[in-house]
């Protein structure tokens, strides 16, 4: 029965987000929302219930599976991706720069703000 009620919790808070999406016409992807709607729902609890916990790390022990769809589309496509090889590359390169940049400016802002308040590196506040 928690596993049950843990997925039904996702799925309520996916359900939520796009009819959010759909009704506000907003171009970001209803189970984005979804995503914001539970953490927000669960900053305000203050601790993941142990329902959605049994759920999410049953999820977690079967993502690779999620992989084999997009490895076929590959296969699959692979033509369609060499035409397009050059503007993939550099997107992809773009976007890891982006994201490595973004991680090691939000890093340093939290050692700093750690060092200020005098904890170890370590420490967990």
């Amino acid at each position: 029965m928690p596993l049950i009620m843990g997925m039904s919790m996702l799925l309520a808070c996916q359900f939520a987000g796009e009819l959010l999406a759909k009704g506000l016409l907003l171009p970001i992807p209803g189970p984005v929302i979804g995503m914001v709607i539970l953490l927000v729902a669960l900053l305000v609890r203050g601790k993941v219930p142990s329902c959605l916990r049994m759920a999410g790390e049953g999820l977690l022990r079967y993502l690779t599976l999620l992989f084999v769809p997009a490895g076929v589309g590959l296969m699959v496509h692979f033509e369609l991706i060499g035409a397009d090889l050059w503007p993939i590359a550099a997107t992809l390169l773009v976007s890891t720069a982006a994201t490595l940049t973004v991680t090691a400016w939000v890093l340093e802002r939290l050692q700093r703000r750690n060092a200020s308040r005098g904890g170890r590196a370590g420490d967990n506040g």
